[in-house]
């Protein structure tokens, strides 16, 4: 191959590596994913408030590598934590209350990533109203986006 073959060699392989990189480079849609997210969100809180813990779970990412912190104890996987639901707010008599979601700040760190800043509010009858602050991460997944890490703390 001549030199200026050689050139030109290099030049088609330089500009195609560009366009790689820069497409690798295009910023995802922040507000779609945003959005998408707090459509999840307002599908748990609409399913927390019909008292449907089964649709609320549906915004969780469905597998034993789900985490769930709060109040000092790790819980893994979905399964347990629909259960750690159940029996706090729907056995021995305890009343779900009605759900709100304030301050939401929802970060998107890549495509397929994001994590969520925010308050909840429970409104309950026996006007304790446990409140307080939680972070999420999501994962967009085949079926959408997913919580895959929950860390909640009681402002009660």
């Amino acid at each position: 191959m001549n030199k200026l073959g050689y050139v030109c060699v290099v030049v088609v392989v330089m500009a195609v590596r560009f366009q790689v990189v820069q497409a690798q480079l295009k910023p995802h849609s922040n507000a779609e994913a945003d959005a998408a997210i707090r459509a999840v969100l307002k599908a748990q809180v609409d399913a927390w408030n019909r008292h449907d813990l089964e649709r609320f779970m549906a915004g969780y990412w469905r597998s034993p590598d789900l985490t769930f912190f709060s109040g000092g104890t790790e819980i893994s996987g979905w399964d347990d934590t629909l259960q750690r639901y159940r029996s706090r707010y729907q056995a021995g008599g305890n009343e779900m209350g009605t759900l709100s979601f304030e301050g939401l700040r929802v970060v998107v760190l890549g495509p397929d990533a994001a994590f969520v800043r925010g308050q909840y509010h429970l409104a309950t009858a026996d006007g304790k109203n446990p409140h307080g602050l939680f972070t999420l991460v999501f994962r967009k997944s085949p079926e959408g986006w997913l919580i895959v890490h929950d860390h909640s703390s009681s402002g009660l």
